[in-house]
């Protein structure tokens, strides 16, 4: 290994060393429910989305109706994006003129994008066209990674409240995921 390879390494673990501290308080308040830096521009948006999806931040569920939630939402983000996979060729935003996928890759490649494998057999913009991969792959991307979140919360409020019959709401969890934590680190 070069001396410049060592240097970025070790640069990157001090840079990750340096924002464990802060970026996990912030997680914290952001999944507490507390405000932060951003909750006077993000929490109009976020109470929009609640209001729009009939969700009531203050309901919390145990850890079935949790999972159930968590699984529900990964099997219609599967079939959607399955779906969307298989008719590309029909959708606008397609210059190429790239016919949908066969259904064992629009499958495989569903699957492996809503599970945040994102294990690829394709070529990308040498198979999709532009809409498939914008409001197919790169949403799952914001959104499996935001569920996975989620669950890992739950997991840490079902040790931290070993009596309590609630976990949180995945709903919630999720959407704060995406609006606080994912949308502004990309």
């Amino acid at each position: 290994m070069t001396p410049n390879g060592v240097l970025q390494i070790v640069l990157y673990l001090v840079l990750l060393l340096a924002l464990v501290k802060p970026l996990g308080l912030y997680m914290a308040n952001v999944y507490e429910g507390k405000a932060t830096p951003l909750t006077r521009v993000l929490g109009p948006v976020e109470r929009a989305v609640y209001r729009i999806c009939g969700v009531s931040p203050a309901d919390e569920m145990g850890w079935l109706l949790y999972t159930v939630a968590m699984l529900l939402f990964k099997l219609a983000s599967v079939l959607f994006l399955y779906f969307l996979l298989r008719i590309g060729g029909l959708l606008p935003l397609n210059p190429e003129g790239f016919a949908g996928m066969s259904p064992d890759l629009a499958l495989n490649t569903a699957v492996s994008f809503v599970t945040n494998t994102n294990w690829q057999n394709y070529g990308g913009e040498a198979t999709l066209g532009y809409l498939p991969q914008m409001a197919g792959l790169t949403v799952q991307n914001f959104l499996s990674a935001a569920a996975g979140m989620a669950m890992c919360v739950a997991l840490i409020r079902g040790f931290a409240r070993h009596n309590a019959k609630a976990i949180g709401n995945f709903w919630v969890d999720l959407t704060r995921g995406i609006l606080y934590i994912l949308l502004p680190l990309a």
